[in-house]
Parts: C-alpha cells; sequence; structure tokens
C-alpha cells in the first residue's frame, strides 16, 4: 500500500474512530484529538483538571475503541515503586520468579499522578523513554504500542507533590480539562443515569498502530516548516537571542529540543488525519499550546499578574 493510500485509510479510520468514543463521551472533543494525536505519534499525554470531567472513562473508552490491553493505576502517597514495576519473589523451588506490575499493558492509566512522592513518579520514567524497565537487574522490554497517560490534579490541591520538569518533559501533550457546557452537562446526566450501558467496539489493532505510527514518521517536512518549530521553541528561551520580550518578562525557563521534536511529531499527525500529506506552519501552531505548556516555567512575576503559559506561547505566534 502506497503512503497515500495508507493516509487516506487513516483519516477515515480516525473519523470512524472519533465516532466510536462519542457513545461514551459527550463533548471534550479538542481532549480526545489530542489524546489521539499522541498515540498516532507516540507520544504520552498528561490530562490535567478537577476530579470528577471523566478523564479516567475518557482514558479507558479511547483503549477500548483502539482494542488495546488497558491497565489502571491509581497513584496515591504510600505506593511503592515495585507495585509499579513488580518484584521478584521465591516460588516452591526458591527460584526468584518475576512478578510483572500493572506497568506492563498497551495502554497505562496513571492516574492522580501527583498524588504520590517523586521516588514512585520516578518509576515510570524508564517505562515512559526507552519502552523498558530495569527490576533487579533484569532487563524487560514493555509491549508496542506503549502509551502513558496521566491525569493530575491541579497543583492547588491539598496533598499533591508537583512533578518535576525532567518527568513533565517526557510528556508529548500536558492537555487541560474544562467544565463541560450546560447543554454538554445535560447531556452527561441523562446519558449516565439509567441502566443503559453503551458497548465500544475496537477498530484497531495493536499492528495497525504501530503501521500508523510508522506511516506519521515517513510523512516529509518542509524545512521551512522544521525552522519554524525549532525557532518557536528557542522563542520560549528566556537567555536567548531569540527570546520575546515577554518571555524575558516573565519566564524562568523555556522548553528543550525535545519540544521541537513533539512539536513536528504531532504537526505530522495532525496534518495526516486532515487529509494532508505534509504539515505546514498551521498544523504546528495547532499543536504548540498543549506541547509547551507544561514546559515553560512562568517567574513569580507572571504569577502575580495572573499571565498564563496560553497567552505567552500564543504572543510567539
Amino acid at each position: 500500500m502506497s503512503d497515500v493510500t495508507a493516509v487516506k485509510q487513516l483519516v477515515k479510520k480516525y473519523n470512524a474512530l472519533k465516532i466510536e468514543i462519542s457513545k461514551v463521551i459527550i463533548g471534550q472533543e479538542a481532549v480526545v484529538d489530542q489524546i489521539l494525536i499522541s498515540i498516532f505519534s507516540g507520544g504520552h499525554s498528561l490530562l490535567v483538571g478537577v476530579p470528577g470531567l471523566a478523564k479516567t472513562l475518557m482514558v479507558n473508552t479511547i483503549a477500548q475503541a483502539l482494542g488495546l490491553d488497558f491497565k489502571r493505576i491509581q497513584f496515591t502517597p504510600d505506593l511503592m515503586p515495585s507495585d509499579i514495576l513488580g518484584s521478584e519473589i521465591l516460588d516452591e523451588k526458591r527460584q526468584f520468579k518475576f512478578i510483572k506490575g500493572p506497568i506492563f499493558g498497551n495502554i497505562i492509566l496513571a492516574d492522580e499522578i501527583n498524588r504520590t512522592p517523586p521516588k514512585t513518579q520516578a518509576a515510570l520514567l524508564e517505562a515512559m523513554q526507552e519502552r523498558a524497565v530495569t527490576v533487579a537487574g533484569h532487563h524487560y522490554k514493555l509491549e508496542l504500542p506503549y502509551f502513558v497517560l496521566a491525569t493530575q490534579n491541579p497543583i492547588e490541591q491539598e496533598g499533591t507533590y508537583p512533578l518535576p520538569e525532567a518527568q513533565l518533559d517526557r510528556f508529548m501533550f500536558a492537555i487541560n480539562l474544562e467544565y463541560p457546557s450546560f447543554t454538554e452537562e445535560v447531556e452527561v446526566v441523562k446519558s449516565t443515569t439509567t441502566d443503559q450501558h453503551k458497548t465500544v467496539n475496537a477498530l484497531f489493532t495493536a499492528q495497525e498502530i504501530i503501521d500508523f505510527q510508522q506511516l506519521i514518521r515517513r510523512i516529509p517536512v518542509a524545512d521551512n516548516v522544521i525552522e519554524y518549530a525549532v525557532s518557536l521553541v528557542a522563542k520560549t528561551r528566556p537567555n536567548s537571542d531569540t527570546a520575546a520580550d515577554l518571555v524575558t518578562k516573565y519566564i524562568d525557563w523555556g522548553a528543550g529540543p525535545r519540544a521541537s521534536q513533539n512539536l513536528i511529531l504531532a504537526a505530522k499527525t495532525h496534518a495526516a488525519i486532515n487529509g494532508k500529506f505534509s504539515p505546514d506552519i498551521e498544523d504546528v501552531q495547532a499543536v504548540s499550546i498543549s506541547i509547551l505548556r507544561h514546559r515553560i516555567i512562568k517567574n513569580y512575576k507572571a504569577e502575580a499578574e495572573n499571565i498564563t503559559e496560553e497567552e505567552i506561547i500564543k504572543s510567539l505566534f
């Protein structure tokens, strides 16, 4: 199959996937789009929002529609790294036997990731970056495709441990979930307070998702689009020559090279799902807020003046 035909097939299957997910998830279209873009780009996503916005249900529904093995880890203050990775036990023959933890799956929902201390948060790092884990000196490969979709309560809430910058940088997208509109909330209440259960059909296989990820990697990108993405990221660094005035005034730390890589990968996927065979500058801009929002660190002045990351990023366009 040629790449052109494959892109057309991706568009068709993507639209069917959105319809399947909308059976259960009402509204939140932009959020679903961003999660799916990160999955087809091979990245991880961080969902940020107050409790009760159906973050867990959304991830579960997406996993079902993609036909992937789904595991949920509820992060709590007393969770240990071995509770995630697994541990070695002595069996009846007095041999060490490795019991796999819940990190061994295709889609891992790290629920309320910032409720657990940094030691346990760090247990996810190797899995997210290397698609492998090391336990007691043994290296275990994780099954592909592999995604971590983490949910986080706003850090102002009680009993949260902010994620370190190194771990935040591992997430391709940080997606903010807002409250539903009045009509959406009415629809949510209607559909969730009856005895009817909607079934979600699996539309993909694991291999199909891997094939589409490889297709995204093969999509060509013009040099001017890559240069635009790199210069956009460079503008977020307060100490660089290209830093925007707003950045110098309100930002302590800017985004690193991983942001530039993610911008291009996500722009390729954004272009492909919209039926384009190569991304342009509009595709880069479409994904840039969710890719850069968690990679720029505001200073106290920005906090005091209530300047948001979104305002700063939009000013760089």
